[in-house]
C-alpha cells in the first residue's frame, strides 16, 4: 500500500533531489504553501541539516553532511515501514537501463551544442532517444508509487519537458528549469536515497 511521508521529511528530502534551491521553487516542487515550508527549512537549518548559501545574489538551501545522513535515515525507516525495499530495488534495477539511454543522449546533445562532438546529432534525434526512457518512466513510477506516493509526478513533468523540447532545446539539458535532464536526474537521486546507495 502506497503510504504519504510527513511534510518535513519531504521538505528535507526535495533539498537533497533539487541540490540547491530556494524556497519557492522547494514549495513549488512539493505543491506546498511557501510559507509552510519555509518554516520546515528553517526549523532544519536549526538543527545543522542545511545550508542556507548565497551566490551573486541568488539564494538557495543545500544539505550538510550530517542532513544528508539523517535524511537516508528517515526515509530507510519509511521503506522498510512500507515493506518495499525489495520492491524498489528491483525497480531500480530496472531504471539502470533507461538511465544509460537518457545519459548517452543528453551527453550527445551537451556536446553537439558547445560544438565539440565529433558526430552531428539533431534536436529530432536526441528526442527520438528521450521516447523510450519517456515511455519506460510511466510503468516505473506506477510501481514505485504503489509503494510510496512521493514518487508521483516525475513522469508527466519529464514529458511535459520532451514536449517543450520540440520548440526550445533548452528543455533538453537545460539547469534553469525543469529540463528532462533536471527531472531524470532528480529521480535518479531520489531512488539513490531512498536506497541508501551512491551513485
Amino acid at each position: 500500500m502506497s503510504g504519504a511521508t510527513p511534510i518535513d521529511v519531504l521538505v528535507l528530502h526535495a533539498v537533497r533531489t533539487l541540490g540547491y534551491a530556494d524556497a519557492a521553487r522547494i514549495a513549488d516542487r512539493l505543491g506546498l504553501p511557501e510559507d509552510e515550508v519555509r518554516e520546515h527549512l528553517l526549523d532544519a537549518q536549526a538543527r545543522g541539516w542545511i545550508t542556507l548559501s548565497a551566490f551573486a545574489g541568488d539564494e538557495g538551501w543545500s544539505l550538510t553532511e550530517v542532513g544528508k545522513a539523517h535524511g537516508e535515515r528517515l526515509l530507510a525507516a519509511e521503506l522498510d515501514a512500507a515493506g518495499a525495499r525489495a520492491a524498489l530495488e528491483g525497480i531500480y534495477r530496472d531504471f539502470l537501463p533507461h538511465n544509460d539511454v537518457m545519459t548517452a543522449a543528453c551527453t550527445a546533445w551537451q556536446l553537439a551544442e558547445m560544438g565539440i562532438s565529433t558526430h552531428t546529432v539533431t534536436i529530432t534525434q536526441t528526442i527520438a532517444a528521450l521516447e523510450g526512457p519517456a515511455a519506460a518512466l510511466a510503468g516505473l513510477e506506477d510501481r514505485l508509487t504503489a509503494h510510496l506516493e512521493r514518487f508521483s509526478g516525475y513522469h508527466r513533468r519529464f514529458t511535459d519537458a520532451l514536449l517543450n523540447a520540440r520548440t526550445e532545446a533548452s528543455w533538453i539539458t537545460g539547469t534553469d528549469r525543469d529540463s528532462c535532464h533536471a527531472v531524470w536526474f532528480e529521480l535518479h537521486e531520489d531512488l539513490v536515497a531512498t536506497l541508501g546507495l551512491t551513485r
